[in-house]
């Protein structure tokens, strides 16, 4: 018997001492350099990526520009975008608010922590802003509280989520007015809290402008909100440089080597006609010539040469006379470089024509509404001239071009009604295989320029004579909120999820 104590003493001593060095083991053999908890510079890095880069295959870059009516695409099947069907919307940007917050609780306490925090509020003001702006009312107040047990967010009125993104913005504003340089920003400013505080300014003045149907609303105070941002005076300047993300041979433009896509996109009449109109050098560096009108003798350099698509035209007949080299594509520019142009969400050349738009309607009265149109072009314009020369068809755009721009059709006009359209027209040019989707926000805001509609050839089955004026909610709201989406269907659109129904900021 005291063997059998002695033997089970021994063994008991001996799984004390095994389960000792094994914990010794495990500490001495833990990477210190490897952490179990992501740092805030990555998530930051993917929080960027996941809000400027939406979409970045080729095809979705085409629709985004097919349903503002930039181009129309050939041979492959019918684009629903281009033919006017917005189908469903997506919630998805709402899974970036774990992230937001797993950033910000990562940099507490650090020298970095506000300039991540004004990281985390615009990426949600930016994600929420596309979201009710496609698709009207959505959940804002009760997103992402799903570890909360909150699994069935209520939906905010468009109202309601307009001012929390506005509010958003500002927060942005404070944060990075008293950021430090931080780590992990995959844009241009790498990590400059004063560049990304003046791009968030310029930006809030862009949903600020987007709402000016509602200026007279008391709970947004847009004007009031708006002047107060240009007074403060921390907006963008041509040394700031643009918000977005440069391509490279890394990481290259969804365009670049696509040879199934690029050359079978093909460039509109609206566009080409209006880039003509204003003896605008930017249709050289964004189109090629017509193949088949270079045939019958005309030169590169030659306007002329230059045919848009009808894109609202039959789909069949498009595609033969696509094959016959009728119509001008897409610059080679965007298949043969990897870094053809950056990806440019937010621009100083923008912002200036906001603020004319703002100057003409009488929101601010600092500096005329013709000074702030020609920074705005200029800028834009010399965006453009950073691109190879040898994609400009022989005429490249160069200082002096810029400089005598306005001598023609391109000249601030005398009337409100003909100084809008001009600034509204430069914005939609300069939106041009951008982030298209706010030239068809500005179409609806606006009802300019006319997009092309051909009820013989429109997806757009329930008003085949319309543009759509929403994106329907996504499916699974359906399953898994059904009680809260009745409820806002019922509020906005009389019970029915559908792509004509008008949305609050639109009425």
């Amino acid at each position: 018997m005291k063997n059998k104590k002695r033997y089970f003493g021994l063994l008991v001593a001996l799984i004390i001492l095994s389960l000792a060095a094994c914990s010794k083991f495990d500490e001495l053999n833990t990477n210190p350099d490897t952490t179990t908890k992501v740092p805030a510079s990555m998530e930051c890095t993917n929080i960027v990526l996941r809000v400027l880069l939406p979409g970045g295959d080729a095809m979705s870059v085409i629709s985004t520009n097919a349903l503002p009516k930039y181009v129309g695409f050939t041979v492959l099947g019918k684009n629903s975008y281009q033919y006017n069907n917005t189908g469903s919307g997506s919630f998805g940007s709402m899974t970036l608010l774990p992230n937001i917050e797993a950033m910000n609780e990562a940099a507490k306490g650090g020298v970095m922590e506000e300039s991540y925090k004004g990281i985390g509020s615009f990426a949600k003001a930016y994600a929420f802003y596309k979201m009710t702006m496609w698709m009207g009312d959505i959940p804002y107040s009760e997103a992402g509280k799903g570890g909360e047990g909150l699994l069935e967010p209520r939906y905010d009125t468009q109202e309601q989520v307009f001012i929390q993104i506005l509010e958003e913005l500002k927060a942005a504003d404070q944060y990075f007015s008293a950021g430090k340089r931080f780590s992990g920003d995959p844009t241009p400013y790498n990590g400059d809290p004063v560049k990304w505080r003046k791009a968030v300014n310029a930006f809030t003045l862009k949903v600020l402008m987007s709402l000016s149907s509602k200026e007279d609303v008391a709970s947004l105070d847009i004007k009031g909100r708006f002047a107060e941002i240009v007074a403060a005076g921390n907006l963008m300047d041509n040394s700031t440089g643009y918000l977005g993300l440069a391509y490279s041979t890394q990481n290259k433009h969804p365009l670049s080597a696509s040879t199934m896509f690029a050359p079978k996109t093909i460039v509109s009449t609206l566009l080409i006609n209006n880039l003509k109109l204003l003896n605008d050098r930017r249709l050289f560096y964004y189109c090629e010539p017509a193949a088949a009108l270079i045939a019958a003798g005309l030169n590169e350099s030659d306007t002329a040469a230059y045919n848009g698509v009808d894109v609202s035209m039959d789909y069949d007949v498009m595609n033969l006379e696509y094959k016959a080299n009728k119509f001008s594509a897409i610059n080679l520019r965007y298949q043969k470089e990897d870094a053809c142009e950056p990806r440019m969400v937010m621009t100083y050349a923008e912002q200036q024509l906001i603020l004319a738009e703002a100057r003409v309607r009488g929101w601010i009265s600092s500096e005329s509404a013709q000074t702030y149109y020609e920074e705005g072009v200029k800028s834009a314009l010399s965006n453009i001239k950073a691109t190879k020369d040898i994609y400009a068809h022989g005429m490249p755009i160069d200082q002096s071009y810029i400089d005598s721009y306005f001598s023609g059709e391109a000249a601030f006009k005398t009337t409100t009604d003909e100084q809008l359209k001009q600034i509204w027209m430069q914005s939609y040019i300069l939106r041009f295989m951008q982030d298209a989707d706010f030239s068809y926000f500005e179409y609806r805001r606006n009802n300019y320029p006319e997009f092309p509609i051909n009820p013989a050839s429109s997806l757009n089955e329930n008003n085949t004579g319309a543009i759509p004026m929403r994106s329907l909610y996504p499916s699974s709201e359906t399953n898994y909120n059904r009680q809260n989406l009745t409820e806002a269907l019922n509020r906005q659109y009389d019970g029915y999820d559908e792509i004509n129904k008008i949305m609050w900021l639109l009425k």
